[in-house]
């Protein structure tokens, strides 16, 4: 009888079905085995050190705080080369960039019916400082792509590696995200939901770019429609304290 048995299981075993079962089995027990103890550690000491250096900035008035931009940017981007992740994984190539491109529209559509709105509502106004409205955005353009990449490409990655859990890690860099606009509550409250959206979008299409181009267009729509006095001209940190409103010229249409 247990001679019956073993054979009927060695039948099982080298049939294809069963093969495949039983590869489809190991790849998923693989798949599930959590980075060592010491990468983990690693990646806990690289989201210290990147957003300690990141609050550094925020808070250290000039001329310290471009001194310390370039050691936190030049940190980041080490620390990013250093731990090889290929560019699939940081959402640097072309994949997931059309198909996600609707967030894009999306963005434009939501910034059009605001801008609209706030002529309506008269506090449509014009970005603060002498630099003209192409040179303002493509600046804030391209910082609305660094900030993605830190988000996505630097926190998010690491901390999936930490915590099994997406949602939780989805949730953790949404919170630093939002804590790194404190003390300025309208900004605080718009990216920790703009945090948990962009990054479950992230983990859907692995891209930064899209999502770069998004976040520009909604930043800009909000530096325009919602009055200076609520957000500081945007402001985080030192220089949401130090603020003074100045007054700005209302556009013209």
């Amino acid at each position: 009888m247990w001679f019956m048995f073993i054979a009927r299981r060695c039948r099982l075993a080298s049939s294809p079905i069963s093969s495949a079962r039983y590869k489809e089995a190991r790849l998923s027990e693989l798949m599930t085995v959590g980075p060592s103890n010491s990468s983990r550690s690693r990646d806990f000491l690289e989201i210290v050190l990147a957003y300690g250096l990141i609050i550094a900035v925020i808070w250290t008035p000039n001329p310290l705080q471009r001194v310390l931009y370039w050691i936190a940017f030049a940190a980041i981007l080490g620390m990013t080369l250093l731990r090889g992740d290929d560019l699939t994984t940081l959402g640097l190539r072309q994949r997931g960039f059309a198909s996600s491109l609707w967030i894009v529209a999306l963005a434009f559509a939501v910034a059009a019916f605001t801008v609209w709105a706030a002529f309506r509502l008269q506090t449509l106004h014009s970005l603060f400082g002498h630099a003209s409205f192409l040179t303002h955005v493509w600046g804030y353009f391209v910082w609305a792509i660094m900030q993605q990449f830190l988000l996505q490409s630097y926190f998010l990655t690491r901390f999936l590696r930490l915590t099994s859990n997406r949602w939780l890690a989805v949730l953790f860099v949404a919170l630093l995200f939002a804590m790194a606009h404190i003390p300025n509550p309208v900004l605080a409250v718009a990216t920790f939901v703009w945090g948990i959206c962009c990054c479950v979008l992230f983990l859907r299409y692995r891209n930064i770019y899209t999502l770069g181009l998004a976040h520009g267009i909604l930043g800009i729509c909000f530096a325009v429609t919602v009055p200076d006095h609520f957000h500081h001209h945007m402001r985080v940190g030192l220089g949401y304290l130090r603020y003074h409103q100045r007054s700005s010229p209302r556009p013209h249409f």
